[in-house]
């Protein structure tokens, strides 16, 4: 097994000609975390987002163990959905789904199987059980959050790359994130996120700030 789940080789980010960082490097170890931080428009977001291969770089590349890419030939090698899993912004979410079709449809392009029960035990963790048959366009920002939370918890993948996983949450519902991030890392899983919230992970971890250096926890 390898003792990295992903590396960052000198990653350069350029929008509208300008440079938002470079020389962005770093690995990340099963079992542990990296908390990306920095001020508003540094680039964190596009940093994710190159990491997930969903962005290209002005410069460097995203390493993978071998055995986590694709079969298929590609220019920017990248795993599958049962190695990475990713949360950003816009969330992912169908709106005039409910919150439970939603998680049984994210499963289904991931080629699992997700029954409704199994659903179901995921939203009340998040304490969303009372919205589950809810159109998502109802629920607030924090609810919807919640709901894209959740799908973490039938996902196999061994990475979790999230952008701002705590935004919206009330007081329980982000003790319940929290609980399930520490959760996944005690099980040998990996985070990368970014958060203006301290997300009070234990174990193996550093803050990377972009334009900085990673300091450990």
């Amino acid at each position: 097994m390898a003792s990295w789940v992903m590396k960052a080789m000198d990653l350069a980010c350029q929008k509208a000609h300008r440079t938002l960082f470079e020389g962005v490097s770093f690995s990340v170890a099963p079992g542990s975390w990296l908390h990306i931080e920095g001020g508003n428009g540094c680039g964190k977001t596009s940093l994710l987002r190159i990491l997930c291969g969903l962005a290209p770089a002005a410069h460097g590349q995203v390493l993978w163990p071998a055995a986590h890419l694709e079969a298929q030939e590609s220019p920017s090698p990248r795993p599958d959905r049962s190695v990475l899993h990713y949360i950003g912004h816009a969330l992912g979410l169908k709106p005039d789904l409910t919150a439970c079709e939603n998680l049984c449809l994210d499963a289904q392009v991931s080629g699992l199987a997700l029954s409704r029960e199994q659903a179901l035990s995921a939203l009340a963790a998040q304490g969303l059980k009372s919205r589950a048959d809810l159109p998502v366009r109802v629920l607030s920002q924090g609810q919807r959050q919640g709901v894209a939370l959740a799908r973490l918890r039938t996902s196999p993948a061994p990475l979790w790359v999230l952008d701002e996983p705590l935004v919206g949450l009330d007081a329980q519902a982000t003790a319940a994130a929290r609980t399930l991030l520490q959760s996944h890392l005690s099980r040998g899983g990996a985070v990368v996120m970014t958060s203006h919230h301290d997300v009070l992970l234990q174990g193996p971890g550093a803050f990377y700030s972009l334009g900085g250096r990673a300091h450990l926890s």
